[in-house]
């Protein structure tokens, strides 16, 4: 198959790429399309915008990244890996699915796979994208077009796809066949035949509500241990000392997926005349967090005597993630705005994120070096690796008297920081 399969990846994210430069290291011919010219013009200078994968990696592969539309005539698989936000009223934006299906269907040849990689819920591969790639390209879907859904299951700053296990659906069974010998030439760790594309979408979504309603669980356990004046991390620990405890910890839930997936679980939900109460009412929680946080801060700067409008946070950490470099929907977003509505000024530092990107996303002065002078408090709101090595003696003897220390990830130990001289509170 190696020998004879062209496969044009759509999209040339942190999704799409991965993909794109595992099927070419296995010997297939990979175009790698994408709309942006800015990106496509990196890769084929051999860089990764994103940063995920070495120069040389990219460089070294033969994956031909183009603008160039019609080079999907060529494909046998076109894999559509586009993002799938929500809009303002939270409810799914499909326009990018929408678009991608349109170009498509413009060049889509006859006999060719379409494969949907991007989170959706149950019944946008079949109701959705096959009747978009269907009208613009005059093709049917059993005939001579074939439909498959296989969600993603990396985050940006994971590139290795082959330790994961990979869902594959499709609209007929021998399409599946195909597409479970297709991504099975790329992934060691085996593939999960579902039996229906609506169970593989469904399966998507739920693997990250489950995530978010266990992390709204441990979060709201922190709200009930501050207003008890317990140690929720304690809590938990002395919890998990039972086998069969999970083991999650409070925080901030950004990202691409959480923070989304359940929402477009909730309205297949209520599409079908169901209220998934449960489901949203964890989103609530998690959504309240960053305001929590703030809270944290505000209290602590007052218990300190501190001028709420005269004092001054450093943010530590903007990204959505620990190690990576991505702002795009970080609560620590929230946790500035509740601040900044006490007229707190908040500096930014990630050593990680661009820092015009970040002066941009977030309109507030960013450190090009991590300095703590003239600050009253620090918010460690992102477990970089690389505050992992500050010292609290060395921040306390730098920042202004009495200092607050926020530790949102619980990075340093309540004791050594109190004795180090901070009013130190966490999730």
């Amino acid at each position: 198959m190696s020998e004879t399969t062209t496969i044009c990846i759509v999209g040339q994210g942190y999704v799409g790429l991965p993909l794109a430069l595992a099927f070419d290291e296995e010997g297939y011919e990979v175009i790698g399309y994408d709309i942006s010219e800015r990106k496509i013009d990196a890769l084929s200078d051999g860089f990764d915008p994103s940063g995920d994968h070495a120069d040389e990696t990219i460089a070294d592969s033969s994956v031909a990244f183009t603008t160039d539309a019609s080079t999907i005539e060529r494909a046998d698989y076109v894999i559509i890996t586009v993002p799938t936000p929500v809009d303002e009223t939270k409810n799914p934006d499909l326009s990018f699915v929408e678009s991608a299906a349109v170009t498509v269907g413009e060049h889509v040849s006859e006999g060719t796979t379409v494969v949907l990689e991007s989170t959706v819920y149950p019944g946008v591969t079949r109701d959705v994208l096959g009747p978009v790639v269907e009208e613009h390209s005059g093709l049917t879907v059993g005939e001579n077009l074939f439909l498959g859904y296989s969600p993603e299951r990396l985050s940006p700053g994971d590139t290795d796809l082959r330790d994961a296990m990979k869902i594959v659906s499709g609209s007929d069974e021998e399409t599946l066949d195909r597409l479970v010998a297709l991504y099975g030439s790329v992934v060691d760790a085996g593939i999960h035949r579902a039996p229906t594309m609506e169970t593989a979408e469904a399966a998507k979504v739920t693997e990250n509500v489950q995530r978010d309603i266990n992390i709204a669980l441990v979060n709201e356990l922190a709200i009930v241990c501050d207003h008890m004046d317990l140690d929720t991390h304690a809590v938990l620990e002395a919890a998990g000392s039972k086998w069969n405890f999970h083991p999650y910890r409070p925080g901030l839930v950004g990202g691409h997926c959480i923070p989304v997936d359940p929402l477009y679980l909730a309205h297949s939900a209520e599409r079908v005349g169901y209220q998934p109460k449960l489901i949203m009412q964890a989103r609530e929680v998690n959504e309240y967090m960053p305001k929590h946080t703030a809270e944290l801060a505000l209290r602590g700067l007052n218990r300190c005597g501190k001028v709420l409008r005269d004092s001054r946070v450093l943010a530590l950490g903007l990204s959505y993630k620990p190690n990576v470099g991505d702002i795009r929907t970080s609560q620590v977003q929230g946790v500035i705005r509740a601040l900044s509505e006490y007229d707190v000024e908040v500096v930014g530092y990630d050593p990680h994120a661009d820092k015009d990107a970040m002066r941009e996303s977030f309109d507030i002065d960013i450190q090009d070096e991590l300095s703590f002078e003239g600050f009253d408090a620090v918010v460690l709101a992102t477990g970089h690796d690389d505050f992992s090595i500050l010292t609290l003696e060395t921040m306390a003897a730098e920042l202004d008297d009495d200092p607050v220390l926020v530790d949102v990830v619980g990075m340093f130990d309540s004791d050594r920081a109190t004795e180090a001289g901070f009013d130190y509170s966490r999730l």
